[in-house]
């Protein structure tokens, strides 16, 4: 059962990344439900095996083509997000002072924590694309504007996945122009 659920992550973010088109320095959200991967009602069956295996299937794949992963804390702690330290600085995100739990940040967010190299966490972000693994509510993470993506991979585990990347808003009138390779 780990096996498919680190490779159904594995082909869901590489999926993600090329139809979002993200490229280096990029920020990508998970909000993820273990207890929902495990085909439990959220939040009532924390994994930190489900939650490492879904971990090793994306985080690998981010960090070598230099994006960065944020993941997404559990309402306890506001959803707040884990993310690396140089992410932060990039980005000139304020850090806050909490260290996520399974049952107070959530089993993914606990993973991303114990595995990023100078993990931190942040209040909020605006990522460039994200995953949603059941039904945790990342858009609040997103940049304007996001447009919902549909991959051949639909679960990760029990989980319903519902992916979404971003892109800038329209501006100007009837005689505006628009860039395709932005849409």
């Amino acid at each position: 059962m780990l096996d498919t659920i680190k490779q159904q992550s594995c082909e869901a973010v590489t999926q993600l990344i090329d139809i979002a088109k993200l490229t280096k320095n990029d920020i990508l959200v998970i909000g993820c439900s273990t207890s929902e991967v495990a085909g439990h009602d959220i939040g009532s069956s924390s994994s930190m095996d489900i939650a490492n295996a879904i971990f090793d299937g994306i985080y690998p794949i981010l960090k070598e083509s230099g994006m960065f992963l944020a993941a997404q804390c559990c309402e306890h702690l506001n959803r707040s997000i884990i993310i690396e330290k140089q992410a932060a600085h990039i980005y000139g995100l304020e850090r806050v002072n909490v260290i996520p739990q399974p049952k107070a940040g959530g089993s993914f967010a606990t993973a991303a924590y114990n595995n990023f190299d100078e993990p931190i966490a942040v209040e909020e972000i605006k990522a460039n694309a994200g995953i949603d693994i059941g039904g945790t509510l990342i858009g609040m993470h997103l940049k304007k504007i996001a447009v919902p993506i549909r991959l051949t991979i639909t679960k990760i585990g029990e989980a319903n996945i519902l992916c979404a990347r971003t892109r800038p808003k329209f501006v100007g009138g009837v005689r505006a122009i628009y860039d395709d390779h932005l849409m």
